[in-house]
């Protein structure tokens, strides 16, 4: 269902049952998957030089939110949902099941996993690449240049599961590795190890993950978090987590 305020070029790619909201564009150079939902005042596919004529192309099963920009040349895997007010720049290519919260903001020419949860008002910079599941919490910055202003580009990196707390600021280059956590209010500025705590600013080694226990009385230890949180992860994927333990 198109709504009749909408415009959407004779070009662009429209898959099966997609529901496109008043006043949204979608421009020529666009692919939208099949029982995909786009909210009102959107633009999709913003005409770009820097995607190098690529298509924008959105998974099927998607859910776009209203006044969100996405350009062209990036693509998205399956089952993608956003917030409000999301903007996301060409050159990103993003895994299925990709989150991202009210107010995130993708500079592009970024590599994203699959099942990545981004929430709230969100800055990666360009050249970010990040794994398969990760949790990153409101308020985190992804930087990559090392001497502002300069055209040197260093993207951050982080591994599989890894979780970034709150108000979190990574500096360019950094690796965070596999189920490595971020406390809140940290500015990271060296690499982080794998099953580690950083905290601080400038962030230091506090201690393993399997240390830090859950506050349901349970001792059960929080870390790593896949051992007891599979909301929203196909049983599947849960049950292949689970024969690690």
């Amino acid at each position: 269902m198109l709504h009749p305020t909408s415009i959407i070029s004779s070009k662009a790619k429209i898959g099966h049952n997609v529901k496109i909201g008043p006043y949204t564009i979608v421009h020529d150079n666009v692919i939208i998957g099949d029982n995909t939902t786009i909210d009102s005042h959107c633009e999709i596919g913003y005409p770009s030089p820097l995607a190098d004529g690529s298509p924008l192309i959105i998974g099927h099963s998607s859910l776009i939110r209203s006044h969100s920009v996405f350009y062209e040349g990036s693509t998205f895997g399956e089952r993608l949902t956003t917030g409000h007010r999301v903007t996301v720049r060409e050159k990103t290519h993003a895994g299925k099941s990709f989150q991202i919260g009210t107010l995130g903001d993708i500079q592009g020419t970024c590599i994203i996993g699959d099942y990545v949860r981004l929430q709230s008002n969100i800055f990666i910079g360009q050249h970010a690449k990040l794994g398969d599941y990760i949790w990153i919490f409101p308020h985190v910055v992804l930087t990559n240049d090392p001497h502002p202003p300069s055209e040197i580009r260093m993207g951050v990196s982080i591994e599989d599961f890894a979780v970034i707390a709150t108000m979190s600021t990574i500096l360019p280059g950094v690796r965070i590795k596999k189920g490595a956590l971020v406390a809140a209010h940290s500015c990271v500025r060296s690499d982080v190890e794998e099953d580690t705590v950083v905290a601080g600013s400038p962030a230091k080694f506090i201690f393993e993950t399997s240390k830090l226990k859950l506050k349901d009385g349970s001792g059960d230890s929080a870390y790593p978090w896949r051992k007891h949180f599979h909301r929203g992860y196909p049983e599947e994927v849960v049950l292949e987590w689970l024969k690690e333990f």
